[in-house]
């Protein structure tokens, strides 16, 4: 079976986190401890730009965590709590995070993504030209890159999309180049 397979059979080829059934597909949720169908869920297009793009969140549209919050899938209990940390400020979603529980690991996992960190003390990674990047940024190589552990180059002028952020490594990001995750300095990329 494929990782997508397994993914739709798990959730019933339905969003894992609001249950809608149009525009399904693979997420990997970031700082995964695990590989494979664990670490990653199948969403839908709503809720995958508005994980990667804060700026196109919809808070009521994230009601559906009260749902979501109760499944026994770990991506699925990782991914609600980070949604639900980084929307408290409304007010309701601190008291669905009271209500959650998360075994020990599973937190260390949610909180993997620097949500909990003091905004002073959080990584700022910033392109060629000094620009901060931010999750689910576009970026643009500025050079040829030898992906190493292979025999791909990644050519110059090649569009990254939605990539993630290293949150240990203001010199990292992670994105998809050719259908391949790589790794990528940011010296070498520029936000489009």
């Amino acid at each position: 079976m494929t990782l997508e397979q397994d993914l739709r059979d798990r959730s019933d080829n339905t969003c894992e986190i609001c249950a809608n059934t149009t525009d399904l597909d693979i997420y990997s949720v970031p700082y995964s401890p695990m590989d494979g169908v664990e670490a990653h869920l199948f969403l839908c297009e709503t809720c995958q730009n508005q994980i990667e793009t804060p700026q196109q969140r919809d808070p009521n549209h994230w009601r559906c965590l009260n749902d979501s919050i109760w499944s026994e899938v770990p991506a699925v209990k990782v991914m609600s709590w980070r949604m639900l940390y980084r929307l408290k400020a409304e007010g309701w979603p601190q008291d669905l995070l009271d209500m959650m529980y998360l075994e020990d690991h599973e937190l260390e996992w949610a909180k993997a993504a620097g949500d909990v960190q003091e905004k002073s003390e959080r990584i700022i990674h910033r392109d060629s030209n000094g620009v901060i990047l931010e999750a689910g940024d576009s970026v643009v190589l500025v050079k040829d890159l030898k992906v190493k552990g292979s025999s791909m180059v990644a050519k110059q002028g090649t569009a990254v999309r939605r990539i993630s952020l290293d949150h240990e490594n203001e010199k990292y990001i992670e994105g998809k180049v050719n259908g391949q995750q790589i790794v990528i300095i940011t010296d070498y990329v520029k936000k489009t």
